[in-house]
């Protein structure tokens, strides 16, 4: 518990000036950086075509996301189909299968990393970098460039802009991402992780048997994978192998790096609607919270629902596994299962809670080896997909419920509900009930389909309640833009990568198109005068409520699912 409260404390510390940091990019102020990368920027805005000075409205900003994201899926996919050339391809990786491939390039343009192949026997090195590590950075600077520009609309400094989506996306890559990932990845090259475009070596063990070490441009890939929430592994054994994640400090950088940018997200929201507020209420520019009143809320929200999973998970794995005791062992080497011993349990709830949380989907244990409410924990929060989140849709997916929080708390009072200011009316929640019913539509509608067909039964190999487990946490895991698995399921066939690519697609583009027609919808809205009637959304007691609505949702929609995966597993195994 030690570890685990440090590790958290030490978080807090480094998030809050990252976060204002990324408010200054965000709200387009002068930070010290801005003499070299200005140049920067401009060489690209030119190479590009870009006009940064341009402002395009929430359907404008859209149609130049999803266009700028479809060409490099096409793109992408063609080098994924041709990558057997002799170019950076040292260990001699043939083409990629072609329902592979639409797997693979659908699952990291949409910032989900799903790998239904084994990263060092699937790609090659120009795959993994042209590709794979190219669209780990414009996946995530395509997911924050939604974000900045939701959170623009709400913050009502335009009545048509919402900013140019291209600026933003160079502005995000080169102030943060970039910077990061160099830093980052010199970090894990000093812990060891490799960085080279040698081939695999081949050596002699003790026993006398040859084993083939792989190698290549890991660093590289294994700094962005965690910064941009992406997960994608250069190994098919991902964070739990030495090569990706050799010593508890990479494990640290490896952890801080996918917690702190969704965290530094809502700070960015707090200060930029905080600002818009005092602007409009007594005609101050500054205003001297940290997190912004409105994101220390949110904040608040998010962390109880992280504390309680991972307190919930620490605790399960620590249980050990009773079946043990059967065969004459001691239960809690239970459980150590499916975990590294340079890690243990604590480290290894926390990152297995963690990587769920912030969607990020990379891995130092298997979490098909935890425990069944261990194992729970990080199929909830996925479920959930709005404790932390991914870079940036985190939030978006977070003020949906705010959202509906208010407008519940409305119907109470007999009062039209209002958030930021603004009246939240019919046209508003219709969005928002669809941008939050399409998650766990997906998850559940594609779940009875693959437990109904053969082609998805075959791929179930556990029989039981854990197979359920595993076909719900493989769709989650799409939905959520997550990209971790219950990897017993045989998930490399046409029924797999076809189902999850399409939940992938639909999950990731349908939430974000709302979402920022919510943003439209309000920015275009006049402010509204608080009055004693008016619901504070910056208080404790709006983040107890926001907690509450979350969990109510979850058990109104997956609670009778989990009750036939998880906790009936739960329940014979303890039987």
């Amino acid at each position: 518990m030690f570890q685990i409260i440090l590790t958290l404390l030490i978080y807090m510390a480094l998030v809050i000036p990252l976060g204002v940091y990324l408010y200054h990019i965000a709200a387009g102020k002068h930070t010290f950086a801005d003499p070299l990368l200005d140049r920067v920027d401009g060489c690209l805005y030119k190479i590009c075509g870009v006009r940064p000075q341009r402002e395009m409205d929430w359907k404008e900003y859209v149609v130049a996301l999803i266009g700028t994201n479809a060409v490099m899926i096409f793109l992408g996919y063609l080098i994924l189909r041709i990558q057997s050339i002799s170019l950076f391809n040292p260990n001699g990786i043939g083409g990629m299968e072609a329902s592979l491939s639409f797997n693979t390039i659908i699952s990291f343009m949409t910032n989900t990393n799903l790998q239904h192949y084994s990263g060092e026997s699937g790609l090659s090195y120009l795959s993994q970098m042209v590709v794979i590590t190219f669209m780990m950075f414009v996946s995530a600077a395509s997911g924050y460039a939604a974000c900045i520009a939701f959170i623009r609309g709400l913050a009502g400094k335009s009545k048509a802009s919402v900013g140019n989506f291209y600026s933003d996306l160079i502005r995000i890559i080169t102030r943060v991402l970039l910077p990061l990932s160099v830093i980052g990845g010199l970090l894990l090259v000093w812990q060891g992780v490799p960085q080279n475009l040698s081939g695999n070596i081949v050596v002699d063990t003790l026993e006398g048997a040859k084993q083939v070490i792989a190698s290549g441009p890991v660093a590289a890939l294994e700094i962005i994978k965690h910064l941009g929430t992406n997960g994608g592994g250069f190994l098919g054994a991902n964070s739990s192998t030495p090569i990706e994640n050799p010593t508890m400090l990479s494990n640290l950088i490896e952890l801080y790096s996918m917690m702190l940018l969704p965290g530094a997200c809502v700070i960015t929201f707090g200060r930029m609607v905080g600002e818009r507020k005092a602007e409009r209420v007594n005609g101050q520019k500054n205003h001297k919270s940290v997190f912004g009143r409105e994101g220390r809320s949110i904040f608040a929200a998010m962390s109880i629902l992280f504390v309680i999973g991972l307190g919930v998970c620490f605790w399960a794995e620590s249980q050990g596994n009773p079946a043990l005791a059967e065969v004459g062992l001691s239960q809690s080497m239970g459980s150590m299962e499916g975990k590294e011993v340079r890690f243990g349990v604590a480290q290894s709830a926390l990152f297995t809670t963690t990587t769920t949380s912030f969607t990020t989907g990379t891995v130092n244990n298997m979490h098909d080896t935890l425990t069944p409410l261990g194992g729970m924990i990080p199929m909830l929060h996925m479920m959930l997909n709005v404790v932390f989140g991914g870079k940036g849709v985190g939030l978006m997916n977070m003020i949906m419920y705010a959202i509906l929080a208010v407008f519940i708390c409305g119907l109470m009072i007999g009062r039209t509900p209002e958030y930021l200011g603004k009246k939240i009316e019919g046209r508003e929640m219709k969005l928002t009930a669809l941008a939050i019913i399409i998650h766990p539509l997906l998850i559940l509608a594609f779940s009875a389909l693959a437990v109904a067909v053969p082609d998805g039964q075959a791929g179930i190999t556990n029989p039981g309640f854990h197979g359920l487990s595993q076909v719900l946490y493989e769709f989650a895991s799409s939905a959520a833009n997550n990209g971790s698995g219950f990897e017993g399921l045989a998930d490399n066939s046409l029924f797999w990568n076809v189902t999850t690519g399409l939940v992938m697609f639909f999950g990731r583009y349908l939430p974000i198109i709302l979402q920022l027609a919510i943003a439209g919808s309000l920015m275009k809205k006049g402010f509204v005068n608080e009055s004693s009637g008016t619901l504070h959304t910056d208080t404790v007691s709006f983040a107890v409520i926001l907690v509450f609505v979350v969990y109510i949702f979850a058990a109104l929609t997956f609670f009778p699912v989990l009750a036939l995966g998880p906790v009936a597993e739960h329940l014979t195994l303890w039987a």
